[in-house]
C-alpha cells in the first residue's frame, strides 16, 4: 500500500472536481479579459449614442475616459476580490467560497446582457467591477482548492488546470468576437452576458463534490468529513497515511496559530516564501504579456495581414496559448516547477529583445514584420509554459494550511495591482519609448529569472511540510515536529544549519 500511496491515481471524482471548478470559475476570468476587445468599436458607438441622446455632443476625450474606466474596472474589481480571499475561504471553505463567488458572475452577466435594452453604459461599468471581483476571488481560490484536493504527484498538473481554463476563456472570447459571430452591433450584449453560463453550471454541479479535506481536518477539526472526502477523491478506503501527514502539518503550525495578512509579514519562518510570491506575481504581470497582446494587432497589420483577417490571426495566437498550457499540464510533473519558470522567463526575455530589434528595423527591411510575428508567438509560448501557470502552483505548495489564505491574498493583490499598473502605464510607455518599451519588460523577465534561479527551490513531489523545510534554512528557523509536539524556532544564522530537522510521526 505504501508504494500505491506514493504514486496515487487520478480518480473520476478528482478530475471532475478540477474541471468543474476550472470551467465554472477560471474560464470566466479569461473570458472577461478578452470579451470587450473585439466589440470595442460597436460598444463605443453605443456609449456615444446614449450620451448624446441624454446630454448632447460627446468629445473624443470623454469617450476615451469612459472606455478606459470600463476596461480598468475589471482589474480594480480583481484587486478588491483578492482582498476578500482570506476571510471568505476561512469562513465558507474553499468549495463554499467558489459557490458564493458565482453571485459576482451571474448578477453582472444579467446586467451586461440587458444594458443595451436599458440604454445605460453605467450598467456595463458597474458590471465590469463586479465580474472583476469574481475574477479576483476565483484566480486565487480555485488554485487553493485544487492544490489541497490533489495528491502530491498530481499537484503540479492539476494546479495548471485553472490557467488552462483561463486561456480557453480568452480563446472562446476571441472566437465569439469574430465579426460574423457576436462581435457586431447586435451580438455584443449577448457576448457579454454569456459569462453567467459557466457560473450557473458550477452552481449546479460543484455542491456534489467534496470540500477540501485539509480545510475540514486542520481548520474545522472534522476528521469524519475529511476522511470521507479523501476516500472519494483517492478512490480507496485506506487514507490513514495522508490524514497522518495532515495532522503532522497541523502540529507544526500550532506555534503560528491563525495568521492574518499583517502578521504574515512579521513571521520569520515565512519571510522568503512571501518575498517569492511577490516577485513571481510581479514578474508574471510586469513581464509584458498584456503589452504583447496590446501590440499584436498592429504587428500583424504591419506584416501585411488584412484588417479583416487580423481577428483570425489573434484567434490563432489564442489557440497557441491554449495548446502550450495543455503541454505544461503534461510536462510539469516530469520537468518540475522551477525549470519551467526558468525556461519560460528566459524565452520571454529573449523574445522581448528580438521584438525590440524587429520593430526598430520594421520599416527599413521588408521581411522584418514577419520576424515580429514570430517573436509574438515565441513570447506567448514562453509565457504559457511557465510564468502564466506555475506561480499559483508554487504559492499553494510553499505555504501550509493556516498561512495559505493570507498568502494567496497577498499574491492576488500584487497580481491585480501589477495588472492595473501595466494597463495604466503601458500606453504612455509606448508613446514615449515606442519599440524600446519592450527592453524594460526584458529586464523585468531577466531579474525575475535570476531571483527564481537563486531563491526558489524545486517543490515537485514534496508534501507541504517538506516544502517548508526547504525554506527553513534561508529563513533561519527550525521546524521541529516530533511525537505530537511541535514548535518553530528562530535560529541565529549559519552556525545553526545542522539544527534544522524534521521528524515525522
Amino acid at each position: 500500500m505504501k508504494e500505491e500511496m506514493d504514486m496515487e491515481k487520478m480518480t473520476l471524482t478528482l478530475a471532475a472536481a478540477s474541471l468543474i471548478a476550472g470551467f465554472g470559475s477560471s474560464f470566466q476570468y479569461g473570458y472577461n479579459v478578452a470579451v470587450i476587445n473585439s466589440p470595442a468599436p460597436e460598444m463605443k458607438l453605443f456609449y456615444t449614442r446614449i450620451y448624446e441622446d441624454r446630454y448632447g455632443p460627446m468629445s473624443d476625450n470623454l469617450l476615451t475616459l469612459l472606455w478606459s474606466v470600463t476596461v480598468s474596472m475589471y482589474p480594480l474589481g480583481g484587486f478588491f476580490g483578492s482582498l476578500m480571499v482570506a476571510p471568505l475561504v476561512n469562513k465558507f471553505g474553499r468549495k463554499g467560497t467558489l459557490l458564493f463567488n458565482n453571485i459576482f458572475s451571474i448578477v453582472p452577466a444579467i446586467m451586461m446582457g440587458v444594458s443595451e435594452v436599458a440604454g445605460s453604459f453605467e450598467i456595463i461599468i458597474a458590471a465590469r467591477f463586479l465580474v472583476g471581483i469574481c475574477a479576483g476571488l476565483s484566480s486565487n481560490v480555485v488554485s487553493m482548492y485544487l492544490g489541497e484536493i490533489a495528491p502530491k504527484n498530481y499537484r503540479g498538473a492539476i494546479g495548471i488546470v485553472p490557467q488552462l481554463f483561463i486561456t480557453i476563456g480568452i480563446l472562446v472570447a476571441q472566437v465569439f468576437g469574430v465579426r460574423n459571430i457576436l462581435g457586431n452591433m447586435e451580438g455584443w450584449p449577448i457576448m457579454l452576458g454569456l459569462t453567467g453560463i459557466p457560473a450557473a453550471i458550477e452552481l449546479l454541479l460543484l455542491p456534489f463534490f467534496p470540500e477540501s479535506p485539509r480545510y475540514m481536518l486542520i481548520q474545522k477539526g472534522d476528521e469524519k468529513t475529511a476522511r470521507k472526502g479523501l476516500q472519494r477523491l483517492r478512490g480507496w478506503e485506506d487514507v490513514d497515511e495522508e490524514l497522518c501527514e495532515m495532522r503532522v502539518e497541523e502540529q507544526s503550525e500550532q506555534a503560528e496559530g491563525r495568521l492574518s495578512v499583517l502578521n504574515l509579514f512579521t513571521f520569520r519562518s515565512l519571510r522568503w516564501q512571501l518575498l517569492s510570491v511577490i516577485f513571481m506575481n510581479m514578474g508574471q504581470q510586469l513581464s509584458g504579456v498584456n503589452a504583447i497582446y496590446y501590440y499584436a494587432d498592429s504587428i500583424y497589420s504591419s506584416a501585411g495581414v488584412a484588417e479583416d483577417h487580423v481577428q483570425y490571426v489573434t484567434v490563432g495566437t489564442g489557440a497557441v496559448n491554449v495548446f502550450m498550457t495543455i503541454a505544461a499540464v503534461f510536462i510539469v510533473e516530469k520537468s518540475g516547477r522551477k525549470l519551467l519558470l526558468l525556461i519560460g522567463f528566459g524565452v520571454c526575455c529573449g523574445a522581448c529583445v528580438l521584438l525590440t530589434i524587429a520593430l526598430y528595423f520594421q520599416t527599413s527591411l521588408d521581411w522584418m514584420p514577419y520576424v515580429s510575428i514570430v517573436c509574438v508567438i515565441i513570447y506567448v509560448i514562453g509565457h504559457a509554459i511557465g510564468p502564466s501557470p506555475i506561480p499559483n502552483v508554487i504559492t499553494t505548495e510553499m505555504f501550509r494550511q493556516s498561512s495559505r489564505p493570507p498568502a494567496f491574498m497577498v499574491a492576488g493583490t500584487v497580481h491585480w495591482l501589477s495588472n492595473f499598473t501595466v494597463g495604466l502605464v503601458f500606453p504612455f510607455l509606448e508613446r514615449g519609448l515606442g519599440a524600446y518599451s519592450f527592453i524594460i519588460f526584458a529586464c523585468i523577465c531577466l531579474a525575475t529569472l535570476i531571483y527564481i534561479g537563486v531563491v526558489i527551490p524545486e517543490t515537485k513531489n514534496k508534501t507541504f511540510l517538506e516544502t517548508s523545510k526547504l525554506f527553513a534554512h534561508r529563513n533561519r528557523v527550525d521546524i521541529v515536529v516530533e511525537a505530537g509536539d511541535s514548535e518553530i524556532k528562530e535560529t541565529g544564522g549559519e552556525s545553526n544549519e545542522q539544527e534544522i530537522k524534521n521528524t515525522f510521526l
